[in-house]
């Protein structure tokens, strides 16, 4: 079955970096776009970047410059680099993929704060 396991997430100070991983299984990792969203509290679920089959990139404008997406198909594995981050990408971030349908990683909570 589909599997997405995240993890990389904790408590950094403004500023600082993450980097989140997302493994993948139970499909065709390299023939699928993958996705990264992310859902502060009391506000709705975000797309924060996007990766092509092709490795083509999309990022929210909110994190243009200071996150980058990419991905290792020999490792099924997506990952979010996070850079300069600041208090307001305090986050669950979740894995997305999109087969038949669209299956979600548990999460793993990014903490922003000094």
């Amino acid at each position: 079955q589909v599997q997405l396991v995240e993890s990389g997430g904790g408590l950094v100070q403004p500023g600082g970096s993450l980097r989140l991983s997302c493994v993948a299984s139970g499909f065709t990792f390299s023939t699928y776009a993958m996705r990264w969203y992310r859902q502060a509290p009391g506000k709705e679920r975000e797309l924060v970047a996007t990766i092509s089959s092709g490795s083509s990139t999309n990022y929210a404008d909110s994190v243009k410059g200071r996150f980058t997406i990419f991905r290792d198909n020999d490792k099924n594995t997506v990952y979010l680099q996070m850079n300069s981050l600041k208090p307001e990408d305090t986050a669950v971030y979740y894995c997305h993929a999109r087969l038949f349908m669209g299956y979600w990683g548990q999460g793993t909570q990014v903490t922003v704060s000094s």
